[in-house]
């Protein structure tokens, strides 16, 4: 196949195959030869492998002489051809930043010499050689983003579309950037046949399998470990900072100490990007005109974060905010099955077509409207107040107000949801004449604020009568009752609940955590002149 892209199919602009320059860049001569001073030489045979898919610590390669061929496998074990490296090629994704396990293989094609840089000594590259550095990180973005959209190095997720163990999987595997395909076991005509040569049933949905195995309706947690999404904890290591929280807080947070040589674990339960990493498009974020996802936004600053030697921990209990919820028969029922806290491609997909009802008066409920709108059959917001300009940004509410396929609902909020196995319709009620209206619906949008993730906290800070935590008590703004453990973000009482904001505490707070460690050896130091 050479240089070209998979498949025979025409591509779009969007497409990182369409870009073969940057996503497969041929580098120059110079710096083929500042890489090799990183590495050594190796000579392959042909069919010799240097990596295998689920490989973990998979070294830098770049091609000398001869090619190397990265391969795809199927779930059966077939295998598929995603791209050949030539001379001056390199091999490696965003996989290459971090302790996962690797989606591809990659064998020689013919004698070939390779250059082998070690992973200490390619990150040593990436800071030593920027300009390198910046062909490699943009190839590699590009490249996690070809096998996103060309279910390459993909696991099958099988189950009903619209049931709540389901969509959990899908947004888990979507938030971290795990290539992956869904079969709708509800929909799909060859669900059935499918699933028979697994020798699975319906009672086995939703399954995740890949070719090395079949997961039935895995926990979160179990689903991690066995794709190798979460990395290990070394018990025994002493980090200078721990991030428990990978929002937009905790992501800069991670950046600073990182790139300024604190050896640094981000700890997060579910994907970057805390609630900001739902948000369909960000359009108030400084240096972004024309907007950016929430998960954009978020894989960008984890990439950054790696890229300085932060290492990111999935799928481990963490703090920041949960989503408030209503209180209403049947809401935990149907929480994942109709009932949202985030509007996002998915949703939208799995709702298409159908009235939905957004509840919340703020920029997250504003712009899941706006987004909603596109896909939606008609999207009702319902808010407690009179209107919208008291908690919403006045771009969003000009944008609703001009929309025909929004209705804003003042006075109103939501009394009874109905529905088999997911959501099937909700009533809302006017607060002020009582009157009730009933409505089909596809989705209901629960925006309406976030509470404290601190329990884990209760007796080792200070909170808030909320369950925020305080700050303020040491030589620094966001440093806690408790010395050494500071707090910023949404999880900070008092602190303002943007993005912007979260990204300015977290990235400000690393000057506190210098002092307050080098306080530390200094006290450290005068124990044991004593």
């Amino acid at each position: 196949m050479g240089n070209s892209a998979p498949g025979a199919q025409p591509v779009d602009s969007s497409d990182p195959y369409a870009r073969l320059e940057q996503t497969f860049p041929v580098l120059s001569e110079d710096m083929a030869g500042r890489i090799a001073r990183f590495g050594h030489r190796e000579t392959l045979a042909d069919g010799d492998h240097v990596f295998h898919r689920g490989e973990r610590g998979v070294d830098f390669f770049l091609v000398h002489t001869g090619e190397i061929e990265i391969i795809d496998h199927g779930d059966h074990g077939e295998e598929g051809i995603v791209h050949r490296h030539c001379a001056r090629q390199f091999t490696g994704e965003l996989d290459l930043f971090n302790d996962r396990k690797i989606l591809v293989s990659g064998r020689a094609v013919g004698p070939t010499e390779v250059i082998r840089v070690p992973r200490p000594d390619f990150r040593r590259l990436i800071v030593a050689e920027p300009d390198i550095g910046e062909i490699i990180m943009r190839a590699f973005i590009l490249r996690r983003v070809a096998l996103m959209q060309h279910q390459q190095g993909a696991v099958t997720l099988v189950g009903p579309a619209r049931s709540a163990d389901t969509v959990r999987i899908n947004a888990f595997l979507t938030r971290n950037g795990y290539p992956h395909r869904t079969i709708d076991s509800t929909a799909d005509p060859d669900a059935a046949a499918f699933l028979e040569g697994f020798g699975l049933s319906d009672a086995d949905l939703p399954v995740v399998i890949s070719e090395e195995q079949i997961l039935r309706n895995p926990s979160t947690h179990d689903l991690a470990d066995a794709l190798g999404v979460a990395v290990a904890i070394d018990q025994q290591r002493l980090h200078d900072l721990i991030v428990v929280g990978a929002g937009p807080a905790g992501l800069a947070a991670a950046v600073y100490a990182a790139s300024e040589g604190l050896d640094t674990l981000i700890v997060e339960s579910t994907a970057p990007g805390g609630q900001a990493g739902t948000s369909s498009k960000i359009e108030n974020y400084l240096g972004f005109p024309t907007g950016i996802s929430g998960q954009a936004l978020a894989g960008r600053a984890q990439v950054q974060a790696q890229k300085f030697g932060a290492r990111l921990a999935v799928s481990r209990a963490a703090t920041g905010a949960r989503y408030r919820k209503l209180d209403l028969p049947d809401y935990a029922r149907f929480e994942g099955a109709g009932v949202y806290y985030a509007a996002t491609a998915m949703e939208a997909q799995l709702c298409a077509d159908r009235a939905v009802v957004v509840v919340g008066g703020g920029n997250s409920a504003g712009q899941a409207a706006v987004y909603m709108s596109r896909f939606a059959a008609h999207v009702h917001i319902l808010v407690r107040s009179e209107g919208l300009a008291a908690t919403m940004s006045s771009y969003l509410i000009d944008r609703i107000m001009a929309s025909d396929a929004i209705t804003l609902h003042p006075f109103s909020e939501v009394c009874a949801l109905s529905g088999d196995t997911h959501l099937e319709g909700l009533a809302w009620r006017d607060r002020r004449s009582g009157e009730e209206t009933r409505i089909e619906a596809g989705a209901l949008f629960v925006m309406i604020g976030a509470q404290p993730c601190s329990d884990w906290l209760q007796g080792c800070a200070n909170l808030d009568e909320a369950g925020f935590i305080l700050t303020g008590d040491g030589c620094s703004p966001f440093e806690t009752s408790r010395p050494g453990l500071f707090a910023v973000g949404d999880v900070r009482s008092g602190s303002v609940k943007r993005v912007a904001s979260g990204v300015g505490e977290g990235s400000v707070v690393i000057q506190a955590v210098h002092r307050f460690i080098e306080r530390q050896k200094t006290d450290a130091m005068g124990c044991g002149n004593n």
